[in-house]
Protein backbone atom coordinates (compact mmCIF):
# COMPACT_ATOMS: atom_id res chain seq x y z
CA UNK A 1 0.00 0.00 0.00
CA UNK A 2 1.09 3.90 -0.32
CA UNK A 3 3.63 5.05 2.27
CA UNK A 4 1.49 6.78 4.73
CA UNK A 5 3.19 10.36 4.59
CA UNK A 6 2.57 10.10 1.66
CA UNK A 7 -1.08 9.66 1.49
CA UNK A 8 -1.70 11.97 4.48
CA UNK A 9 -0.03 14.55 2.39
CA UNK A 10 -2.03 14.09 -0.37
CA UNK A 11 -5.28 13.43 1.78
CA UNK A 12 -4.47 17.64 3.39
CA UNK A 13 -3.54 18.47 -0.32
CA UNK A 14 -7.24 17.53 -1.80
CA UNK A 15 -9.21 18.44 1.05
CA UNK A 16 -7.16 22.02 1.50
CA UNK A 17 -7.61 22.53 -2.37
CA UNK A 18 -11.33 22.12 -2.88
CA UNK A 19 -12.03 23.82 0.86
CA UNK A 20 -10.27 27.04 -0.16
CA UNK A 21 -12.67 27.51 -3.19
CA UNK A 22 -15.25 28.84 -0.49
CA UNK A 23 -13.51 30.92 1.67
CA UNK A 24 -11.97 32.73 -1.72
CA UNK A 25 -15.65 33.34 -2.51
CA UNK A 26 -16.83 34.74 0.77
CA UNK A 27 -13.82 36.78 1.63
CA UNK A 28 -13.77 38.12 -2.09
CA UNK A 29 -17.40 38.79 -1.75
CA UNK A 30 -17.48 40.57 1.38
CA UNK A 31 -15.92 44.23 0.54
CA UNK A 32 -18.51 44.07 -2.84
CA UNK A 33 -21.96 43.28 -0.46
CA UNK A 34 -20.47 45.93 2.47
CA UNK A 35 -20.45 48.42 -0.55
CA UNK A 36 -23.56 47.22 -2.56
CA UNK A 37 -25.20 47.72 1.11
CA UNK A 38 -24.14 51.13 1.41
CA UNK A 39 -25.29 51.87 -2.15
CA UNK A 40 -28.83 50.50 -1.38
CA UNK A 41 -29.39 52.25 1.79
CA UNK A 42 -28.39 55.27 0.54
CA UNK A 43 -31.13 54.86 -2.28
CA UNK A 44 -31.79 56.14 -5.56
CA UNK A 45 -30.66 52.79 -7.89
CA UNK A 46 -32.66 49.48 -7.31
CA UNK A 47 -30.01 47.97 -9.20
CA UNK A 48 -27.69 48.13 -6.01
CA UNK A 49 -30.50 45.93 -3.86
CA UNK A 50 -30.19 43.64 -6.82
CA UNK A 51 -26.66 43.17 -6.79
CA UNK A 52 -26.99 42.81 -2.91
CA UNK A 53 -29.40 39.95 -2.48
CA UNK A 54 -28.07 38.33 -5.85
CA UNK A 55 -24.55 37.90 -4.36
CA UNK A 56 -25.59 37.01 -0.65
CA UNK A 57 -27.09 33.98 -1.93
CA UNK A 58 -23.46 32.82 -3.68
CA UNK A 59 -21.81 34.72 -0.34
CA UNK A 60 -24.10 32.77 1.73
CA UNK A 61 -23.84 28.95 0.08
CA UNK A 62 -19.95 29.71 -0.29
CA UNK A 63 -19.71 30.12 3.74
CA UNK A 64 -21.77 27.01 4.74
CA UNK A 65 -19.53 24.78 2.23
CA UNK A 66 -16.45 26.50 3.41
CA UNK A 67 -17.61 25.79 6.76
CA UNK A 68 -18.41 22.02 6.41
CA UNK A 69 -15.11 21.38 4.42
CA UNK A 70 -12.87 23.33 6.60
CA UNK A 71 -13.94 22.15 10.10
CA UNK A 72 -12.16 18.70 9.08
CA UNK A 73 -8.79 19.87 7.83
CA UNK A 74 -8.75 20.37 11.58
CA UNK A 75 -9.69 17.37 12.54
CA UNK A 76 -7.01 15.89 10.29
CA UNK A 77 -4.73 17.68 12.27
CA UNK A 78 -5.29 14.45 14.78
CA UNK A 79 -6.39 11.77 12.63
CA UNK A 80 -3.13 12.00 10.08
CA UNK A 81 -0.76 14.50 11.90
CA UNK A 82 -1.30 13.59 15.82
CA UNK A 83 2.92 13.83 15.91
CA UNK A 84 2.43 16.89 14.70
CA UNK A 85 -0.55 18.05 16.93
CA UNK A 86 1.45 17.08 19.96
CA UNK A 87 4.45 18.91 19.26
CA UNK A 88 2.84 22.52 18.15
CA UNK A 89 -0.28 22.02 20.09
CA UNK A 90 0.39 24.62 22.23
CA UNK A 91 1.04 27.58 19.50
CA UNK A 92 -0.90 25.69 17.00
CA UNK A 93 -4.08 25.62 18.88
CA UNK A 94 -4.74 28.88 20.02
CA UNK A 95 -4.82 31.16 16.72
CA UNK A 96 -7.61 27.86 15.62
CA UNK A 97 -9.58 28.41 18.91
CA UNK A 98 -9.68 32.15 18.58
CA UNK A 99 -10.68 31.75 15.33
CA UNK A 100 -13.93 29.82 16.05
CA UNK A 101 -14.81 31.67 18.94
CA UNK A 102 -14.23 34.90 17.22
CA UNK A 103 -14.00 35.28 13.77
CA UNK A 104 -16.62 32.90 13.20
CA UNK A 105 -19.17 33.78 15.77
CA UNK A 106 -19.23 37.13 14.74
CA UNK A 107 -19.78 36.14 10.88
CA UNK A 108 -22.09 33.59 12.35
CA UNK A 109 -23.67 35.56 14.75
CA UNK A 110 -24.34 38.55 12.10
CA UNK A 111 -24.71 36.51 8.89
CA UNK A 112 -28.81 35.69 10.04
CA UNK A 113 -29.48 39.33 10.28
CA UNK A 114 -27.67 39.78 7.10
CA UNK A 115 -29.49 37.26 5.00
CA UNK A 116 -32.80 37.24 6.33
CA UNK A 117 -33.59 40.52 8.31
CA UNK A 118 -33.49 43.03 6.12
CA UNK A 119 -37.40 43.83 6.21
CA UNK A 120 -37.23 43.10 9.87
CA UNK A 121 -34.11 45.89 11.14
CA UNK A 122 -33.49 49.20 10.53
CA UNK A 123 -30.75 50.51 7.92
CA UNK A 124 -28.38 51.04 10.64
CA UNK A 125 -28.43 47.82 11.92
CA UNK A 126 -28.67 46.36 8.66
CA UNK A 127 -25.14 48.06 7.58
CA UNK A 128 -23.79 46.98 10.99
CA UNK A 129 -24.97 43.37 10.20
CA UNK A 130 -23.00 43.34 6.42
CA UNK A 131 -19.62 45.06 7.77
CA UNK A 132 -19.75 43.02 10.86
CA UNK A 133 -20.21 39.63 8.44
CA UNK A 134 -17.55 40.68 6.37
CA UNK A 135 -15.45 41.55 9.50
CA UNK A 136 -15.64 37.98 10.58
CA UNK A 137 -15.02 36.50 7.20
CA UNK A 138 -11.54 38.70 6.85
CA UNK A 139 -10.46 37.79 10.75
CA UNK A 140 -11.10 33.89 10.35
CA UNK A 141 -8.32 34.56 7.79
CA UNK A 142 -6.18 36.50 9.97
CA UNK A 143 -6.17 33.64 12.40
CA UNK A 144 -5.68 30.58 10.18
CA UNK A 145 -2.74 32.59 8.15
CA UNK A 146 -0.82 33.60 11.49
CA UNK A 147 -0.88 29.84 12.32
CA UNK A 148 0.38 29.04 8.72
CA UNK A 149 2.82 32.01 8.54
CA UNK A 150 4.40 30.39 11.80
CA UNK A 151 4.78 26.96 10.07
CA UNK A 152 7.12 29.58 7.81
CA UNK A 153 9.23 31.37 9.46
CA UNK A 154 8.43 30.37 13.22
CA UNK A 155 9.29 32.91 15.91
CA UNK A 156 8.58 32.71 19.48
CA UNK A 157 9.13 29.44 20.44
CA UNK A 158 11.66 27.34 22.70
CA UNK A 159 11.91 23.37 21.70
CA UNK A 160 11.91 20.91 24.89
CA UNK A 161 11.91 17.19 25.34
CA UNK A 162 9.17 15.66 27.80
CA UNK A 163 8.86 12.16 28.15
CA UNK A 164 10.97 11.78 24.94
CA UNK A 165 8.95 13.51 22.68
CA UNK A 166 9.54 17.27 21.34
CA UNK A 167 7.59 19.73 22.07
CA UNK A 168 7.54 23.04 21.64
CA UNK A 169 6.31 25.96 23.96
CA UNK A 170 5.05 29.20 23.26
CA UNK A 171 7.70 31.85 25.18
CA UNK A 172 6.32 35.08 23.17
CA UNK A 173 3.08 35.41 21.35
CA UNK A 174 3.91 38.69 20.06
CA UNK A 175 6.46 37.48 18.57
CA UNK A 176 5.11 34.02 17.32
CA UNK A 177 1.97 35.81 15.87
CA UNK A 178 3.53 38.48 14.37
CA UNK A 179 6.28 36.66 12.36
CA UNK A 180 8.02 37.99 9.63
CA UNK A 181 5.47 35.71 7.50
CA UNK A 182 1.95 37.22 8.17
CA UNK A 183 1.87 40.86 6.71
CA UNK A 184 3.23 39.61 3.38
CA UNK A 185 0.50 36.34 3.53
CA UNK A 186 -2.51 38.04 4.63
CA UNK A 187 -2.34 40.93 2.42
CA UNK A 188 -1.57 38.66 -0.89
CA UNK A 189 -3.95 35.98 0.20
CA UNK A 190 -7.14 39.10 0.74
CA UNK A 191 -6.14 40.64 -2.44
CA UNK A 192 -6.10 37.55 -4.33
CA UNK A 193 -9.71 36.94 -3.15
CA UNK A 194 -11.23 39.90 -4.16
CA UNK A 195 -9.08 39.95 -7.33
CA UNK A 196 -10.69 36.16 -7.83
CA UNK A 197 -13.98 37.47 -6.92
CA UNK A 198 -14.04 40.32 -9.03
CA UNK A 199 -12.94 38.00 -12.10
CA UNK A 200 -15.95 35.77 -11.40
CA UNK A 201 -18.33 38.91 -11.44
CA UNK A 202 -16.53 39.66 -14.55
CA UNK A 203 -16.76 36.43 -16.70
CA UNK A 204 -20.12 35.89 -15.21
CA UNK A 205 -21.43 39.47 -16.22
CA UNK A 206 -19.64 39.25 -19.80
CA UNK A 207 -21.78 36.29 -20.52
CA UNK A 208 -24.94 38.15 -20.35
CA UNK A 209 -23.42 41.38 -21.81
CA UNK A 210 -22.10 39.00 -24.82
CA UNK A 211 -25.61 37.11 -25.99
CA UNK A 212 -27.21 40.65 -25.39
CA UNK A 213 -25.11 43.62 -27.01
CA UNK A 214 -23.19 41.15 -29.80
CA UNK A 215 -25.18 38.25 -30.64
CA UNK A 216 -28.41 40.77 -29.76
CA UNK A 217 -30.61 38.00 -28.03
CA UNK A 218 -32.77 39.54 -25.21
CA UNK A 219 -31.43 39.72 -21.96
CA UNK A 220 -33.26 40.12 -18.81
CA UNK A 221 -31.48 42.61 -16.45
CA UNK A 222 -29.01 43.87 -18.69
CA UNK A 223 -28.40 46.97 -16.74
CA UNK A 224 -27.71 44.60 -13.46
CA UNK A 225 -24.81 42.63 -15.86
CA UNK A 226 -23.58 46.03 -16.97
CA UNK A 227 -23.41 47.48 -13.55
CA UNK A 228 -21.83 43.89 -12.05
CA UNK A 229 -19.04 43.84 -15.09
CA UNK A 230 -18.01 47.79 -14.58
CA UNK A 231 -18.16 47.12 -11.03
CA UNK A 232 -15.90 43.76 -11.22
CA UNK A 233 -13.64 46.14 -13.76
CA UNK A 234 -12.86 48.83 -11.03
CA UNK A 235 -11.97 46.13 -8.65
CA UNK A 236 -9.72 44.21 -11.26
CA UNK A 237 -8.11 47.26 -11.91
CA UNK A 238 -7.29 47.70 -8.33
CA UNK A 239 -6.20 44.27 -7.28
CA UNK A 240 -4.32 43.07 -10.33
CA UNK A 241 -1.49 45.36 -10.23
CA UNK A 242 -0.93 45.58 -6.35
CA UNK A 243 -1.11 41.55 -6.63
CA UNK A 244 1.99 41.61 -8.78
CA UNK A 245 3.54 44.40 -6.91
CA UNK A 246 3.06 42.70 -3.66
CA UNK A 247 4.47 39.47 -5.38
CA UNK A 248 7.55 41.05 -5.99
CA UNK A 249 8.14 42.21 -2.03
CA UNK A 250 7.08 38.47 -1.28
CA UNK A 251 8.98 36.65 -3.14
CA UNK A 252 12.05 38.82 -1.86
CA UNK A 253 11.21 38.03 1.80
CA UNK A 254 10.91 34.01 0.80
CA UNK A 255 14.37 34.75 -0.42
CA UNK A 256 15.49 35.77 2.79
CA UNK A 257 13.92 33.70 5.22
CA UNK A 258 12.97 30.25 2.89
CA UNK A 259 16.18 30.46 0.68
CA UNK A 260 15.85 26.42 -0.16
CA UNK A 261 12.42 27.42 -1.49
CA UNK A 262 13.10 30.38 -3.43
CA UNK A 263 15.64 28.02 -5.07
CA UNK A 264 12.94 25.58 -5.99
CA UNK A 265 10.90 28.17 -6.83
CA UNK A 266 13.54 29.59 -9.40
CA UNK A 267 14.92 25.83 -10.42
CA UNK A 268 18.43 26.75 -9.22
CA UNK A 269 20.24 23.58 -8.04
CA UNK A 270 24.26 25.07 -8.14
CA UNK A 271 24.70 28.12 -6.15
CA UNK A 272 25.49 30.68 -8.75
CA UNK A 273 24.68 33.90 -10.36
CA UNK A 274 22.93 36.75 -12.65
CA UNK A 275 20.18 33.60 -12.70
CA UNK A 276 17.40 34.46 -15.00
CA UNK A 277 14.06 35.06 -14.44
CA UNK A 278 11.78 32.62 -16.83
CA UNK A 279 8.53 34.21 -17.41
CA UNK A 280 7.00 31.91 -19.95
CA UNK A 281 9.17 28.30 -20.40
CA UNK A 282 9.02 25.30 -22.35
CA UNK A 283 10.34 21.87 -21.45
CA UNK A 284 12.03 20.52 -24.56
CA UNK A 285 11.87 16.65 -23.53
CA UNK A 286 10.67 15.14 -20.64
CA UNK A 287 13.59 15.46 -18.16
CA UNK A 288 12.94 19.03 -18.18
CA UNK A 289 9.27 18.80 -16.99
CA UNK A 290 9.88 16.64 -13.78
CA UNK A 291 13.49 17.73 -13.34
CA UNK A 292 14.03 21.48 -14.57
CA UNK A 293 16.87 23.16 -14.88
CA UNK A 294 16.92 27.42 -14.78
CA UNK A 295 19.97 27.82 -17.16
CA UNK A 296 18.78 24.68 -19.30
CA UNK A 297 15.33 25.89 -20.06
CA UNK A 298 13.57 27.15 -24.05
CA UNK A 299 11.32 30.33 -23.20
CA UNK A 300 10.48 33.78 -22.77
CA UNK A 301 13.19 35.04 -19.37
CA UNK A 302 14.52 38.20 -18.01
CA UNK A 303 18.38 38.12 -17.97
CA UNK A 304 19.47 38.58 -14.01
CA UNK A 305 15.80 38.50 -13.30
CA UNK A 306 15.52 35.87 -10.37
CA UNK A 307 18.74 37.21 -8.81
CA UNK A 308 16.77 41.19 -9.09
CA UNK A 309 14.17 39.84 -7.40
CA UNK A 310 15.99 37.96 -4.93
CA UNK A 311 18.23 41.15 -4.24
CA UNK A 312 16.13 43.28 -4.66
CA UNK A 313 17.43 45.08 -7.80
CA UNK A 314 21.18 43.61 -8.07
CA UNK A 315 21.11 41.73 -11.55
CA UNK A 316 24.15 39.78 -10.64
CA UNK A 317 23.44 38.94 -7.42
CA UNK A 318 24.23 35.00 -6.36
CA UNK A 319 21.42 32.89 -5.18
CA UNK A 320 22.35 29.75 -3.42
CA UNK A 321 21.59 26.37 -5.17
CA UNK A 322 19.61 23.03 -3.90
CA UNK A 323 22.35 21.23 -3.92
CA UNK A 324 23.91 23.09 -1.10
CA UNK A 325 21.22 23.10 2.14
CA UNK A 326 21.90 19.77 4.09
CA UNK A 327 17.54 18.86 3.97
CA UNK A 328 15.92 16.92 1.28
CA UNK A 329 15.39 19.41 -1.73
CA UNK A 330 11.16 19.93 -2.55
CA UNK A 331 9.49 18.17 -5.36
CA UNK A 332 11.00 20.99 -7.81
CA UNK A 333 9.04 20.15 -10.82
CA UNK A 334 6.03 20.83 -8.76
CA UNK A 335 7.26 24.25 -7.77
CA UNK A 336 8.75 25.39 -10.43
CA UNK A 337 6.02 25.03 -12.70
CA UNK A 338 2.97 26.24 -10.51
CA UNK A 339 5.22 29.20 -9.78
CA UNK A 340 5.30 29.85 -13.30
CA UNK A 341 1.72 29.70 -13.96
CA UNK A 342 0.90 31.75 -10.90
CA UNK A 343 3.26 34.58 -12.07
CA UNK A 344 1.68 34.27 -15.83
CA UNK A 345 -2.04 34.45 -14.60
CA UNK A 346 -0.98 37.25 -12.30
CA UNK A 347 0.28 39.31 -16.09
CA UNK A 348 -2.69 38.24 -17.63
CA UNK A 349 -5.11 39.19 -14.90
CA UNK A 350 -3.36 43.03 -15.48
CA UNK A 351 -4.03 42.86 -19.40
CA UNK A 352 -7.41 42.16 -18.68
CA UNK A 353 -7.85 44.64 -16.49
CA UNK A 354 -6.17 47.88 -18.74
CA UNK A 355 -8.02 45.95 -21.99
CA UNK A 356 -11.28 46.51 -19.79
CA UNK A 357 -10.84 49.80 -18.35
CA UNK A 358 -9.61 51.23 -22.18
CA UNK A 359 -12.34 49.89 -23.47
CA UNK A 360 -14.67 51.79 -20.89
CA UNK A 361 -13.19 54.50 -21.33
CA UNK A 362 -13.98 54.87 -25.24
CA UNK A 363 -17.05 53.99 -24.80
CA UNK A 364 -17.05 50.18 -26.32
CA UNK A 365 -16.65 48.42 -22.72
CA UNK A 366 -20.01 46.38 -24.28
CA UNK A 367 -19.56 45.57 -27.68
CA UNK A 368 -15.91 44.08 -27.37
CA UNK A 369 -16.97 40.79 -28.29
CA UNK A 370 -13.20 39.44 -27.99
CA UNK A 371 -12.98 41.32 -24.41
CA UNK A 372 -16.20 39.45 -22.85
CA UNK A 373 -14.80 36.31 -24.52
CA UNK A 374 -11.78 36.53 -22.75
CA UNK A 375 -13.03 37.57 -19.36
CA UNK A 376 -15.39 34.37 -19.66
CA UNK A 377 -12.33 32.16 -20.01
CA UNK A 378 -10.93 33.52 -16.96
CA UNK A 379 -13.68 33.28 -14.75
CA UNK A 380 -11.94 30.87 -12.37
CA UNK A 381 -8.47 31.55 -13.50
CA UNK A 382 -8.14 33.85 -10.47
CA UNK A 383 -9.26 30.50 -7.97
CA UNK A 384 -6.82 28.40 -10.12
CA UNK A 385 -4.04 31.18 -9.29
CA UNK A 386 -4.76 31.13 -5.59
CA UNK A 387 -4.36 27.22 -5.48
CA UNK A 388 -1.08 27.55 -7.48
CA UNK A 389 -0.03 30.12 -5.30
CA UNK A 390 -0.94 27.59 -2.03
CA UNK A 391 0.89 24.79 -3.85
CA UNK A 392 4.41 26.49 -3.62
CA UNK A 393 3.71 27.57 -0.38
CA UNK A 394 3.37 24.76 0.75
CA UNK A 395 5.21 22.09 -1.10
CA UNK A 396 8.19 24.52 -1.21
CA UNK A 397 8.44 24.43 2.34
CA UNK A 398 9.13 20.56 2.28
CA UNK A 399 10.27 18.33 3.68
CA UNK A 400 9.55 20.64 6.58
CA UNK A 401 5.83 20.91 8.52
CA UNK A 402 7.63 23.55 10.28
CA UNK A 403 10.83 25.29 9.04
CA UNK A 404 13.88 24.03 9.89
CA UNK A 405 11.91 22.76 13.36
CA UNK A 406 10.03 19.29 12.38
CA UNK A 407 9.77 17.55 9.45
CA UNK A 408 6.79 16.49 7.58
CA UNK A 409 7.75 12.09 7.87
CA UNK A 410 7.88 13.43 11.82
CA UNK A 411 4.61 15.09 12.61
CA UNK A 412 2.40 11.98 10.43
CA UNK A 413 0.48 9.72 13.35
CA UNK A 414 3.10 6.87 14.57
CA UNK A 415 0.58 4.49 14.49
CA UNK A 416 -1.25 5.05 11.02
CA UNK A 417 -0.84 2.31 8.28
CA UNK A 418 -0.71 2.42 4.42
CA UNK A 419 -3.92 0.54 4.69
CA UNK A 420 -5.83 3.09 6.98
CA UNK A 421 -4.38 6.15 5.33
CA UNK A 422 -5.29 5.39 1.40
CA UNK A 423 -8.76 4.21 2.79
CA UNK A 424 -10.05 7.85 4.30
CA UNK A 425 -7.42 9.41 0.89
CA UNK A 426 -10.20 7.30 -1.25
CA UNK A 427 -12.82 8.31 1.26
CA UNK A 428 -11.92 12.28 1.18
CA UNK A 429 -11.70 12.30 -2.32
CA UNK A 430 -14.66 11.06 -3.45
CA UNK A 431 -16.68 12.85 -0.77
CA UNK A 432 -15.32 16.09 -1.65
CA UNK A 433 -15.10 15.82 -5.49
CA UNK A 434 -19.21 15.17 -4.64
CA UNK A 435 -19.75 18.51 -2.54
CA UNK A 436 -17.54 20.24 -4.94
CA UNK A 437 -19.66 18.94 -8.45
CA UNK A 438 -23.14 20.27 -5.64
CA UNK A 439 -21.72 23.52 -5.05
CA UNK A 440 -21.09 23.92 -8.83
CA UNK A 441 -24.55 22.61 -10.00
CA UNK A 442 -26.26 25.54 -7.60
CA UNK A 443 -24.05 28.23 -8.16
CA UNK A 444 -25.01 28.03 -11.95
CA UNK A 445 -28.61 27.39 -11.16
CA UNK A 446 -28.35 30.82 -9.18
CA UNK A 447 -26.58 32.39 -11.64
CA UNK A 448 -29.21 31.21 -14.69
CA UNK A 449 -32.02 32.45 -12.39
CA UNK A 450 -30.43 36.43 -12.38
CA UNK A 451 -31.44 38.48 -9.76
CA UNK A 452 -34.75 39.08 -8.60
CA UNK A 453 -37.04 41.41 -10.76
CA UNK A 454 -37.67 45.41 -9.79
CA UNK A 455 -41.23 44.04 -9.04
CA UNK A 456 -40.25 42.46 -6.40
CA UNK A 457 -38.45 44.61 -4.90
CA UNK A 458 -41.17 47.39 -5.38
CA UNK A 459 -43.47 44.88 -2.65
CA UNK A 460 -40.89 45.14 -0.51
CA UNK A 461 -42.06 46.28 3.00
CA UNK A 462 -41.08 49.79 5.13
CA UNK A 463 -38.11 49.41 6.39
CA UNK A 464 -37.72 52.19 8.59
CA UNK A 465 -37.91 51.93 12.45
CA UNK A 466 -41.37 52.49 13.56
CA UNK A 467 -39.49 55.72 15.32
CA UNK A 468 -38.90 56.89 12.24
CA UNK A 469 -42.29 56.01 10.56
CA UNK A 470 -45.06 58.13 9.94
CA UNK A 471 -47.68 58.38 12.85
CA UNK A 472 -50.90 56.10 12.46
CA UNK A 473 -53.22 57.85 10.58
CA UNK A 474 -50.76 60.01 8.90
CA UNK A 475 -49.21 60.18 5.57
CA UNK A 476 -45.85 60.83 4.16
CA UNK A 477 -47.10 63.02 1.84
CA UNK A 478 -48.86 65.29 4.86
Amino acid sequence: MIDPVLASRLQFALTTIVHIVFPVMSMGLAPFLIYFTWREIRGGDAVYEQLRRFWTKIFAISFVVGTVTGIVLEFEFGTNFAAFSTAAGELFGGPLAVEGMMAFMLEATFLGIFVFGRERVSDRLYMISSVAVGLGTWLSAVWILIANSWMQTPRGYEVATENGQTVIHLVDPIAAYLNPRFGFMFVHMQNAAVESVALFMAGVAAYYVYRHHVWGYPVEHVAFWQKTLKIALVALLLTAPLQVLHGDLYARHVYETQPQKFAAMEAVWDTEAYVPEYIFAIPTDLSQLTDPRAKELFGFGIPGGASWLASGGNPNAEIRGLNSFDSEAPPVAIVFWSFRAMVGLGFWFILLAFWGGYRWYTGELFEDGLLHKSLMASSLLGILAVELGWVVTEVGRQPWVIQGVLETSEGVSPGLTGTEAMITLTGFAAVYTAILAVYTYVIVRLIRSGPPDEADLDSVPDRRPESDAAPAGVSDDD
